[in-house]
């Protein structure tokens, strides 16, 4: 089928739809931009792969080598999915034309080495899955040039040692989880441990490993538990060392740390004068200090705080005799206030080098317990004296007891009437006829009353 310069609409997509054919393998099913090659027993990569896809999935397989350049016709490749293989390595140029990838999954392979080549030139990769190999060695510039990286898996291996020293603020700033949990390591390199990027520390997972117990160690495990990380949090009983060496007789030391009570940890925080963690609480009227030690490493830097309440904060504007910037960036607050609370944030600057760091320190000022304590009491102090009053008002009101004397009614004055001297309109005139007899008795008479008011009783 040929198609012109000028096709008509309906040739077009007959060309589309004839490409799409030749160009998906016979054992791959190809969907819109989406290609699976799945469990179709492939020993190695089709010939010719869907061009068009963004998608490609050759998962369970038996794939166990990638050459040069295996996915060079795919340009708009972003999601490779090849778990469950049985690749040992990848050659040079594997990803050549590649770039775009986003997602590249590894997983449940036969790899031994990640060497420092593998992923050369996937700057937009953010997410790398290798978990689930032989890797008993990460070399030093693996990760090299992945700056868009996010979330990396390393678990269920067989590390013994990892260049942490290669990750930094710089290289990596969107890196949030590296996942190294499930290896053989026994010793770390606890300095770099702790100048990695505050963003990493925190999705740093290192439980079910074959670590020895020290102060070091426990060091900065009790930090990132104090800090509440994710990472210890989630998995508190999967942290152990081991205090002789054999992983035999290994200990939950976040359960159980009497092994390293003579460790100074504690005291070291718990200092007044230089604060190192990100969440700090200082009482009110008390002095604190906030470091900004980032991962520069340079002598040469400048610093500027950006606090809640006074805003940007230099050297050459710290005039206020309550805060001040010592030349190390450590920022100084004197007496602090209710209203000093809040995020601080620092900015080291290395201007030879054009980069920069920035550290997070959220401080909360509380007010002296006496304080608090004296108000609590008060408000309950009221609470009671107005439940009394209220009782009082309702069950002791004035002359409810027995020697009170209740007022006597008044008197209403009683007449009589004499039913013979009264006239009728029913009567005639003359008196004599309209006489009633007196000798006789009226019974069940109802009271009568006249124009003033007054009740009459009748009388027998």
């Amino acid at each position: 089928m040929t198609c012109g310069k000028n096709p008509s609409p309906f040739l077009l997509l007959l060309c589309l739809l004839h490409r799409s054919e030749e160009s998906c393998p016979s054992v791959c099913l190809c969907i819109s931009d989406s290609a699976s090659c799945s469990s179709s027993g492939l020993t190695k990569l089709p010939l010719l792969l869907p061009s068009f896809s963004v998608t490609l999935d050759l998962s369970h397989n038996h794939l166990s080598w990638l050459g040069p350049g295996s996915f060079y016709r795919m340009p708009r490749l972003e999601n490779l999915r090849m778990a469950h293989n049985q690749i040992g390595s990848l050659s040079h140029g594997v990803f050549h034309n590649a770039s775009g990838l986003r997602h590249l999954d590894l997983s449940s392979n036969k790899l031994h080495v990640v060497e420092q080549h593998y992923f050369q030139g996937l700057w937009r990769l953010e997410e790398l899955l290798l978990f689930n190999n032989k890797i008993a060695q990460v070399e030093p510039g693996t990760m090299r040039g992945l700056s868009s990286l996010k979330k990396v898996y390393f678990s269920l291996n067989q590390i013994t040692h990892f260049p942490f020293f290669s990750i930094q603020d710089h290289t990596h700033p969107f890196l949030a989880m590296l996942d190294l949990s499930s290896n053989r390591m026994s010793r770390l390199p606890w300095e770099d441990v702790k100048a990695l990027p505050g963003l990493v520390q925190r999705g740093l997972y290192l439980h079910n490993n074959s670590l020895i117990c020290d102060c070091s160690m426990y060091s900065v495990f009790w930090h990132w538990d104090l800090r509440g990380y994710d990472s210890i949090r989630d998995f508190t009983d999967e942290h152990t060392c081991s205090v002789t060496g054999d992983p035999r007789a290994s200990i939950r030391f976040l359960r159980h740390n009497r092994f390293f009570r003579n460790c100074t940890v504690e005291e070291a925080v718990s200092e007044p004068v230089t604060v190192l963690l990100s969440s700090v609480l200082v009482p009110e009227r008390e002095t604190v200090r906030l470091d900004c030690q980032t991962s520069l490493n340079s002598t040469d830097l400048s610093f500027t705080w950006l606090s809640p309440s006074k805003g940007y904060i230099t050297q050459a504007n710290a005039n206020d005799t309550l805060i001040s910037l010592f030349p190390n960036g450590t920022l100084e607050i004197q007496e602090a206030r209710v209203n000093d609370s809040g995020l601080y944030v620092c900015t080291a600057v290395d201007i030879k080098q054009s980069l920069n760091a920035t550290r997070e320190v959220n401080v909360t000022v509380l007010l002296p317990a006496a304080e608090s304590f004296n108000t609590g009491y008060t408000t309950l102090l009221g609470c009671v004296v107005t439940l009394v009053l209220i009782l009082m008002y309702l069950y002791l009101t004035p002359c409810r007891c027995s020697c009170c004397k209740q007022p006597k009614p008044p008197v209403i004055p009683i007449a009589t009437y004499d039913p013979s001297t009264l006239t009728s309109v029913f009567c005639p005139s003359t008196r004599d006829q309209c006489k009633i007899p007196t000798d006789r008795h009226v019974a069940f008479i109802e009271p009568m009353t006249n124009e003033e008011g007054i009740e009459w009783t009748p009388v027998s």
